[in-house]
């Protein structure tokens, strides 16, 4: 069968991988003149597959007002734009908002996380996947108050692997963080989680479908239009081309929502922008070997060969990826009193990238209502972690295949 895949970000490129693995024919379409140059650039580079739970849980709405009176260096912030789709994604965001739909969603993710680990490992060992700066060195979840830690500790699932720390565990565990011993209440600890560098990653995978006769790459092209007849799409309009298709699978990230809307497909996905820095690490013994994450801060930090990638914050302010030099410089001050002395936070790469949210947190994987138009959107800042599962799943069902894992929770309502 002939695929074509819009979006060669970690989605798209992990979906055309998986499909080539198992003898489809693929055209990756990217508008950017390269692959996995937006969200997948330089995000957070944490393979969470055991803390998955979405933002939207009992009591942000408040949390989330405290801190936005805290001006630029809030781990969330809200600028409200004259935006039907922004008011009406919020709106079903603070309906989210409940311990149980929490829950629930959280076991959809954990079921899909555990996938993607299953797969990614396959890849590496059956195929010799490599070159991406992957480890397993678990992950690490400070708390520096103690409500948060309680409420942490109460969401831990059982079969989740985690393990709840106190705070001289938690230096046992990573001993970069002893300077901090005084201010940490405690941890949770998932021994099983692992790190890798996305665009490493996208490059690895793009360089091994090259190697295929069935898999064509296209950048520098926007899509224009998709032929439909009925609830069926023919095919895929771009600059001069039109690529008739058996199937399509939308992985565009926050572009997929455009794409859709000329098909009456209307997705609940809003950019969630977020930063990063990219730091060369000056002192070995400064630098987490674990993945940690400052809960109360929202701060990430993971080690990638020679480098420290910190990733941060949360802003619900439009489409624009443009950099926010006050939240670099917050992002800088809050890395700095972390981890001092790993680097030179003041000459780091900054980056920002626009994570494609749902207001659940759950992806949209599967129908689209329309019969060979297939959805892998909507992954947040999950995108690397769910990535391989994802492709996985969506190939087997492209194919003719039921997935090995439930779909439910996990695509666009009917």
């Amino acid at each position: 069968m002939r695929v074509a895949v819009i979006g060669a970000g970690v989605i798209g490129l992990a979906t055309a991988y998986s499909l080539v693995r198992q003898g489809h024919s693929v055209e990756l379409i990217e508008r950017r003149d390269d692959v996995a140059l937006e969200t997948s650039f330089a995000n957070g580079g944490q393979l969470s597959y055991r803390y998955v739970s979405p933002l939207a849980d009992a009591g942000v709405p408040l949390q989330a007002i405290g801190w936005m009176l805290r001006g630029a260096d809030a781990p969330l912030r809200f600028r409200p734009q004259a935006s039907l789709h922004q008011w009406r994604w919020c709106l079903q965001f603070l309906l989210a908002c409940r311990r149980s739909v929490n829950r629930r969603n959280a076991a959809h993710l954990l079921r899909l996380a555990l996938h993607s680990q299953q797969i990614l490992r396959s890849w590496r060992e059956q195929d010799q996947l490599d070159g991406f700066a992957w480890r397993a060195n678990g992950k690490l979840v400070i708390y520096r108050d103690q409500h948060s830690l309680h409420k942490g500790a109460a969401a831990i699932d059982d079969d989740s692997g985690q393990r709840l720390l106190d705070a001289a565990q938690c230096v046992d565990v990573e001993p970069a963080l002893a300077p901090l011993a005084a201010s940490l209440h405690g941890g949770i600890y998932s021994p099983g989680d692992e790190v890798a560098d996305c665009h490493l990653f996208c490059t690895e995978l793009l360089r091994r479908l090259r190697a295929s006769p069935r898999f064509r790459l296209h950048t520098g092209q926007s899509v224009s239009a998709l032929r439909s007849e009925g609830k069926h799409v023919r095919a895929v309009v771009f600059g001069r081309d039109e690529i008739a298709i058996d199937h399509l699978v939308v992985a565009a990230g926050t572009g997929s929502v455009g794409l859709l809307r000329p098909l009456d497909i209307d997705l609940p996905i809003y950019p969630l922008k977020g930063y990063s820095l990219t730091v060369g690490l000056t002192d070995q013994n400064r630098v987490p070997q674990t993945n940690v994450t400052d809960y109360d801060n929202k701060v990430v930090y993971a080690r990638l060969d020679d480098q420290l990638r910190v990733a941060a914050m949360v802003d619900i302010a439009g489409w624009d990826a443009g950099l926010d030099q006050q939240r670099i410089a917050t992002l800088q001050r809050l890395a700095g009193a972390t981890f001092p002395g790993a680097g030179d936070y003041q000459r780091a790469r900054q980056w920002a990238g626009l994570r494609p949210a749902t207001p659940q947190g759950t992806p949209l994987l599967g129908r689209s209502g329309f019969e060979n138009l297939w959805l892998n959107v909507g992954h947040g800042s999950l995108g690397f972690t769910l990535a391989c599962g994802s492709a996985d799943l969506l190939a087997s069902v492209i194919g003719g295949s039921p997935p090995t894992v439930s779909l439910d929770g996990l695509s666009l309502p009917a």
